[in-house]
């Protein structure tokens, strides 16, 4: 089973923290569209053999394209691919853009949300951020505070499926809001949340307004102490924390993402997407202009690398630490050799003796202790190319 992620590079805004692709001219759109559909069907000879399981809108906001072009692109994965009776589609969505298209179609009989249902959207990934209009604005966030209950007052009439996104970390941000976030979610009976640290990235506008004093900077310790509140309080409200940054309801986690995480074969469609088979990763152009011209062209515009058993062993520690499924040993030892896994084994013993990593059943999990510092050891964890 596989999975496509489908990159919207389209924003109205673009938010002070965010380093994705995307642009906010939408002049390119109609093109767009159009070669996201031809990609979808040049790649199927690559991965012909395939059964699609999900399908991914993610952006940049998806939510700007309107249901023919959603369907567009639906169908054209229907028609390229084999796809199992019933795929989990996701649609990421903005609450101002919901709100304002639900304004727009809304009859005595249909709304936006029971038409993103008649072309098979199932899921709902909605990025809230906060519900604090301090918070939204700090970020440049498109949306207010009201838009956002207001969306998931309405979304949750229509879908069950429903995650959204949280950001803690914020500078100013206190554990007393920051807990009041977490509990406004957990209002509207959502069965998925993914929340995030607030990450400083080189060349963002957050970058620019640090350094020039304009902003605090982010507080690593803060950020500590609201990862471990909302683990704890989501913990409370019957949520499993199945991966690092995300928590689900029984029978409700990402199946999408899961399978990143599990690595399985994914296929990423437009600028910037990324894709992997296996054995090969690669990746699509950062640039909507020389995406749409290659595509034209019947030219995937892709670079690909061959992950060397090193990579492979790398990439499967840094994921799986990551999850509650933890690193199989006994995955290690049969994909990658005895010496991998002598290695891991021996890596992992000073965090073991400091309660970050434990063994349990033959897979090598952290601790809750260790969970926030998860991408710090594994990199610890690692072999090196010689």
């Amino acid at each position: 089973m596989s999975g496509i992620y489908i990159h919207i590079p389209f924003c109205k805004q673009a938010c002070h923290y965010c380093d994705f692709h995307f642009s906010t001219s939408l002049k390119k759109r109609d093109e767009m569209v159009v070669a996201l559909a031809k990609e979808i069907q040049l790649r199927k000879d690559e991965f012909e053999n395939i059964t699609i399981e999900t399908i991914y809108f993610g952006g940049g906001t998806p939510s700007l394209l309107t249901i023919k072009e959603l369907k567009f692109l639906i169908d054209t994965v229907y028609g390229s691919y084999e796809v199992v009776s019933t795929p989990e589609i996701t649609l990421e969505a903005n609450p101002d853009d919901l709100i304002k298209a639900e304004q727009s179609v809304q009859t005595e009989s249909k709304t936006i949300f029971e038409d993103y249902r008649s072309i098979g959207i199932n899921r709902l990934s909605i990025g809230i951020q906060s519900f604090f209009e301090e918070d939204l604005k700090l970020m440049n966030r498109a949306h207010n505070a009201e838009e956002a209950k207001v969306c998931l007052d309405v979304a949750t009439q229509y879908f069950d499926n429903i995650s959204v996104d949280l950001i803690y970390g914020i500078p100013g941000l206190s554990n007393n809001r920051w807990k009041q976030n977490i509990e406004i979610a957990l209002s509207y009976n959502i069965p998925h949340i993914s929340s995030y640290a607030l990450t400083v990235e080189p060349k963002t506008a957050l970058a620019s307004f640090i350094k020039k004093g304009i902003i605090d900077n982010v507080d690593d310790d803060k950020a500590h102490e609201q990862f471990h509140l909302l683990v704890d309080t989501l913990d409370q409200n019957g949520f499993i924390h199945y991966e690092l940054s995300n928590f689900g309801k029984e029978d409700y986690f990402s199946k999408n993402n899961s399978a990143y995480w599990q690595g399985k074969s994914y296929i990423g469609i437009g600028p910037s997407a990324h894709s992997f088979n296996g054995k090969e990763r690669g990746w699509n152009v950062r640039n909507n202009s020389k995406y749409i011209k290659a595509i034209q062209s019947e030219t995937l515009p892709i670079e690909t690398e061959t992950l060397t058993t090193t990579d492979q062993y790398n990439e499967y520690v840094m994921t799986g630490l990551r999850t509650i499924w933890g690193v199989s040993l006994h995955k290690v030892k049969k994909d990658f050799g005895t010496v991998f896994k002598d290695y891991l084994i021996e890596q992992s013993e000073v965090f073991i003796n400091q309660h970050l990593l434990y063994i349990d059943d033959e897979h090598l999990r952290v601790t809750k202790k260790g969970q926030f510092l998860c991408d710090g050891i594994a990199s610890d964890l690692f072999k090196i190319n010689l």
